[in-house]
């Protein structure tokens, strides 16, 4: 075998500018592979962080059928007992409680259907996003119970700017009386989400509880847990541990089912781009090995001539054809990992970009795992040993008379 490797090398290099030049085809075919799947790994993370971090949260708890009917009376049973049993569960890392209704919100010049969130500031802050995203004002700044953060789109409609004052109109749970209080704009917020922007507003939690009749309940409990990946794993058991009492639990793949769908998209996408450019390797090794054949036809000829057998000629083929991808794959890891590389330090600019539902709130960077460097140059080597079996196949068959007349 070690003669074998041996010629192998040497006749790789034999014409080495055809071998640059198919390394290169090969290795560039990788690189790109290495490429795609870093930046779909970094497409699928940022939207991912983009989705829950901004105000979905990893995952929710709410009365079971609430988010179907959006009824203000159906609030988290046992919130006490379900508070008590978050405090104490090591995964959880921060929850924050949230009332929901659907109400009005007037100004002098127009009126428009808003959905009101009652949020308790301190826990909201590091769970979304809403901080973050206010671009005129503050974010409820004190303990004034009138305060109220609006979108921007929404300030456009209704033409009022910050510090301006807003009539809010709910109605009140069990009775469906109508509860009117004012509130003074505080804060300005732009999510870049037209549902969030133009029909969202957000008042403190006790004056939303107090507005609907329902004191100390909750219609929402939106998680952060402490490791990355529970949101998304259905067969985790904290959802089993808190889907009781009438409530469910749901993780971000199940209350965001479409952006789930998507990366499932990506990752075809990426299955998809792998098969061309593996396509492209192939069809590039058999051009080369075929050529090199050609150009050895009577060096085969003599070959078999002297005696050597049809399964060693074959073999020589397939060892060049595995040094060949060597080289590739040399080429490849060093192309992708310069490019991947460069493009996480500067990163993409996709922020404002909506795509599946989500807008893109940072700076898309592709992500390297080591997967990238082992397992797709392993694919590479073992599609390129394969290929040069149809060469290895086709000199085996070579008639020594017949080689050498072609040579000519």
């Amino acid at each position: 075998m070690g003669i074998f490797i041996k010629l192998a090398w040497r006749n790789l290099f034999r014409n080495s500018r055809r071998t640059i030049l198919a390394s290169l085809a090969i290795g560039v075919g990788l690189a790109a592979l290495i490429f795609t799947d870093a930046l779909v790994k970094g497409m699928e993370d940022n939207m991912i962080q983009s989705a829950t971090a901004s105000f979905l949260g990893e995952g929710q708890i709410h009365r079971e059928g609430y988010r179907k009917t959006q009824e203000v009376e159906m609030t988290i049973a046992n919130l006490d007992t379900v508070i008590r049993q978050l405090d104490n569960s090591d995964i959880v890392a921060e929850y924050t409680r949230r009332m929901m209704s659907f109400g009005m919100a007037t100004s002098p010049s127009n009126v428009q259907a808003v959905n009101i969130v009652g949020v308790d500031p301190a826990q909201e802050q590091p769970l979304s996003q809403i901080d973050e995203a206010v671009v005129e004002g503050n974010y409820f700044i004190g303990n004034n119970s009138r305060d109220i953060l609006i979108g921007k789109e929404l300030a456009e409609i209704l033409k009022v700017e910050l510090g301006k004052r807003l009539v809010v109109t709910l109605a009140e749970a069990e009775t469906g009386d109508l509860v009117q209080e004012m509130f003074r704009i505080s804060g300005i917020f732009r999510f870049g989400i037209d549902e969030m922007d133009r029909g969202m507003a957000f008042i403190r939690l006790p004056k939303a509880q107090s507005m609907l009749g329902l004191q100390g309940e909750a219609h929402e409990i939106a998680i952060k847990f402490s490791q990355q990946g529970i949101g998304q794993d259905q067969d985790n058991p904290f959802w089993r541990q808190f889907s009781k009492y009438g409530n469910e639990a749901l993780g971000w793949i199940e209350l965001q089912p479409q952006l789930a769908s998507m990366m499932e998209y990506s990752r075809f996408s990426t299955f998809f781009v792998g098969i061309i450019l593996f396509g492209v390797v192939v069809l590039g090794i058999i051009n080369t090995l075929f050529m090199s054949l050609h150009e050895r036809m009577f060096e085969f000829g003599v070959l078999r001539a002297v005696g050597t057998k049809p399964v060693e000629m074959g073999k020589l083929i397939v060892y060049e054809a595995a040094a060949l991808s060597v080289v590739s794959i040399i080429v490849g890891i060093v192309l992708g990992y310069l490019i991947t590389w460069i493009t996480m330090v500067n990163g993409i600019d996709y922020t404002g970009i909506q795509f599946a539902g989500v807008t893109f709130r940072k700076m898309l960077y592709p992500v390297m795992t080591w997967r990238q460097f082992v397992e797709y140059p392993v694919y590479v080597f073992l599609f390129t040993s394969i290929t040069g079996l149809y060469p290895a196949w086709y000199a085996a068959r070579m008639q020594p008379a017949e080689a050498m007349r072609k040579s000519f």
